[in-house]
Formats: structure tokens, sequence, C-alpha cells
């Protein structure tokens, strides 16, 4: 077993750690039927994942020619309350994800989940899939306040903070995931396997994998 060079790794959560896209597609298309839009397909709900369920419902109305603010609040807190209440139907960590936690745990290797979905969505489905108690500390989208979720660096400089700082990487599956770790000087690991919003090469990480269970070897040789 070789030695990772990191006190800390971060995750986040939606396409890195957790395929939450079905779940997040049945959420949505019960928002948009509400309103009398057409359904997404589901593999098209991958595509809309990285700002937020705010953002992923925009962009799905945005595509069939948008929606007044006022209605929109109201089809975002229906989406907001059937995700709410099905966020583990299909919900399942990706392949080797509990095993490289274990791992990584063992190690002694103080971890973080920093997402956009909301902090209280974040630990309770952690919860349900009994994987909460792995984490030192997670942090949402809804955390820092207004204007401090990924891109900006808060989260990820928070959660060093709060883990009593130290050498810490970053895994994700998007350019806010990248961009995140960019300014908080932290390098960044690309979950090719994720949701990736371009190309996984072409995200401007420090490496790509393409399986969790290659997250622990390349650790390793840095």
């Amino acid at each position: 077993m070789g030695e990772i060079p990191f006190d800390i790794v971060g995750f986040d959560l939606d396409g890195t750690l957790l395929d939450t896209h079905r779940d997040l597609a049945e959420a949505v298309n019960h928002a948009l039927a509400s309103g009398g839009f057409d359904a997404v397909p589901t593999d098209h709900a991958k595509n809309l994942i990285g700002g937020g369920a705010k953002a992923m419902l925009a962009k799905a109305i945005e595509e069939q020619g948008g929606l007044p603010e006022e209605r929109f609040r109201m089809l975002y807190k229906q989406m907001l309350a059937h995700y709410g209440s099905h966020s583990t139907v299909h919900t399942a960590p990706f392949p080797h994800g509990a095993d490289v936690l274990a791992d990584l745990h063992h190690r002694g290797i103080k971890m973080a989940v920093i997402t956009n979905k909301f902090e209280s969505f974040a630990k309770d489905i952690l919860r349900k899939l009994h994987l909460i108690d792995c984490f030192e500390t997670v942090i949402g989208g809804d955390t820092l306040g207004k204007g401090r979720a990924k891109p900006e660096p808060d989260p990820l400089i928070e959660a060093r903070e709060r883990l009593g700082g130290g050498r810490m990487v970053y895994v994700g599956d998007s350019s806010y995931d990248v961009m995140a770790a960019r300014a908080a000087e932290v390098p960044a690991v690309v979950a090719g396997y994720g949701f990736c919003d371009k190309p996984p090469h072409e995200l401007g990480g420090d490496a790509v994998i393409d399986s969790l269970g290659a997250l622990v070897p390349l650790l390793e040789s840095w």
C-alpha cells in the first residue's frame, strides 16, 4: 500500500460519488408536467446537472421557451418537494465508491462532501445510503450563503479549515468543480465517468479517472 500525499480528500456528490441522474430527472419531470411542459429524457438530465437543482430546472424550461419568474418559483418548489421525498429511489454510489471511502478512512485521511446540492438534501441522501459517517463535514450549495457556492472557491476553503488544514485534493465532474479547485489552489481530479459538462480531458483538471476505483492508485502516484 503506497502513501497518499494528502490530508484531505474532497468529493463532489452528483456524478462523482453518486449516480443521481434518474431521481433528479424524475423530480424535474414532475415539475415540468405540472407546468405543462414536455418531460426531459432521463439520459438528457445528465447534461443539466452541475449548477444545482434550480439551474437544472431552469435549463430544462429554457429549452422549451421559458416561463415567468413567479410561475418558475412555483414549479421549483414542487421539484424540491418531490425530490426530497424520492431522492434515493434509484440513486446509488458509483462502482467502487464504498470501497474507496473505506480505504481512505482506514488510512486516516479526512474526507468532505462539497456539493451545490442543498446541504439538507446531501446529508439526507448520505444517511439513507449509510455513507454519512465517512465524512467529517458536508458543505452544500446553501451552506455558506448566496453567491458562495461552486465555482467560487469558498466551499473548498471552508472544508479545509473545518478539517484542520493541510494538503487537500478535490474530485469532481464539472467545470464548476475544476474552477473552484483552481481558485482554492487545490489539485483537481476529474471524474470522467460522471455528468461532465465538457469532454473530461477538456475540463482542465490535473488528472482524469474513468472509475472511482482508479482514485487511490492515482493519489498514491502523486
